[in-house]
């Protein structure tokens, strides 16, 4: 299945026949926008993209590729460092035409395409004074971080995005549309709450949402020759940090080139609250060098790390999950950045924990509960022949981390060119099992494998 194999001119023409939305090839004028990815690195030239507007639009696509024997990739935001929304000599379905955000407030649920960004989603609930836990980063897709797991900065309040999606609209491999919900193909929904893309093109997702509108939050930045302080300050914090509190450290560099760290804070509450949550770190013996934290929107907080991690630059990443931060292990990080050659490379420490960890461990495909921190190297660099050196710092650097790792990865922080062992780390051998058979189910042929893959179970 799926070879690449020439499509005539009149197999193309007949399809576009059934097809709503825009179908670009090779000799589109916009082809080379549309098949650029956020990560540069990523440069594949599939044989169409079809951009879909409507449900019928993914079916037909799917059912073409299959007649013409193509490879298929899902694009949603186009966000996922691996490259996996597009393909080489294949079939792009690409859900950019389908964004829409509906949000019933008396219900506290959106309605969200498949095709949507945090962003478009967090300024809709934002309006009626709703939201619910989203990338980090406003520019990510909706779908591919919520069917990875998930991570943002309400999920120490309540739950990871996937733990909050309460219902899917999904096209299977036949291209028949089905509903996944507590009630309806439950199998598949637990499958789509952290199992990746594996399972079909989920075309609508449903939300369960929360009062939030404004946040105690901001960045507040540190010398790096204090950074180990700075880091055991973080340890300290964290280590009883009530579930409103999220802090993700960071060591990057300035606009001047010049190494610093810094500490991104977002506190779900008021000002006065989080003000006590954070008092360690205001009376801290060393003080930031810049940065602030006040009560902000939660969009503006959504969007605050955006202008840091933006499309076209070449990415390596890699990430861990850890169980504490013991001074050894501080020590190799620092050590390791202290490395690093290319200014725009970053190391971050994501904090899990709270409504993460309560959430029953075979509730959902999501599997890391325990951990309480994800260590992430973010290698990248703007010329293309500085690859080898900075994927091999990164390397390097998550090899001087493993001792300190519980050996379990983050679904969506695998990258391009890992084995598939590195998938099997995202699940227990029961989960994995158990996604493999539900693989089975819904996708016996495997045509959903542009994606951290999971094969059909045999």
């Amino acid at each position: 299945m799926g070879s690449g194999t020439p499509v005539s001119p009149e197999s193309i023409n007949e399809f576009r026949t059934r097809f709503s939305g825009d179908l670009i090839r090779p000799d589109s004028p916009t082809y080379d926008a549309e098949r650029s990815v956020w990560n540069a690195m990523i440069d594949r030239r599939p044989a169409i993209i079809a951009r879909c507007k409507s449900v019928d639009d993914v079916q037909h696509a799917i059912r073409f590729a299959r007649e013409e024997n193509l490879p298929i990739a899902i694009r949603g935001g186009g966000h996922n460092a691996a490259g996996l929304g597009v393909v080489d000599d294949g079939l792009v379905v690409d859900l950019g035409g389908m964004r829409d955000v509906v949000i019933d407030p008396a219900r506290r649920t959106a309605r969200v395409g498949g095709g949507a960004t945090w962003g478009e989603f967090d300024a809709a609930a934002a309006a009626h004074g709703l939201a619910t836990t989203g990338g980090a980063v406003s520019t990510t897709g909706v779908a591919g971080l919520t069917l990875g797991g998930g991570l943002g900065w309400l999920m120490r309040s309540y739950g990871m995005a996937c733990d909050n999606l309460i219902g899917a609209d999904v096209v299977t491999a036949e291209g028949q549309l089905v509903r996944a919900s507590a009630s309806e193909n439950p199998d598949l929904l637990w499958a789509l709450r952290g199992g990746g893309g594996n399972f079909g093109v989920v075309t609508t997702f449903e939300f369960q949402l929360y009062p939030v509108s404004t946040v105690f939050g901001g960045i507040l930045i540190y010398p790096f020759d204090q950074v180990r302080d700075v880091l055991r300050l973080y340890r300290d914090v964290t280590k009883d940090a009530p579930d409103a509190l999220t802090i993700f450290a960071a060591m990057l560099h300035a606009p001047d080139g010049a190494k610093v760290c810094a500490l991104v804070i977002c506190y779900n509450g008021s000002a006065a609250d989080g003000e006590k949550a954070i008092k360690a770190i205001r009376d801290y013996k060393i003080q930031p060098v810049a940065g602030e934290v006040g009560t902000i929107p939660y969009t503006a907080m959504q969007r605050l790390l955006d202008d840091g991690m933006p499309k076209g630059l070449n990415v390596h990443w890699r990430g861990d999950f850890v169980a504490s931060l013991p001074d050894e292990l501080i020590e190799a990080s620092v050590s390791a950045f202290a490395k690093a050659q290319s200014p725009l490379n970053v190391m971050l420490i994501e904090q899990f924990g709270g409504a993460v960890s309560r959430v029953a461990s075979d509730a959902t495909a999501f599997d890391q509960r325990d951990a309480m921190y994800n260590l992430v190297v973010v290698s990248r660099w703007t010329n293309p022949a500085d690859a080898d050196t900075n994927i091999s710092w990164a390397r390097a650097t998550s090899d001087a981390a493993k001792p300190f790792t519980n050996g379990k990865v983050y679904v969506n922080y695998i990258g391009a060119d890992e084995a598939s062992d590195r998938i099997r780390a995202a699940y227990s051998p029961e989960k994995y099992t158990r996604l493999a058979s539900i693989k089975r189910k819904y996708d016996p042929m495997n045509v959903f494998r542009i994606n951290q893959n999971i094969p059909p179970a045999k």
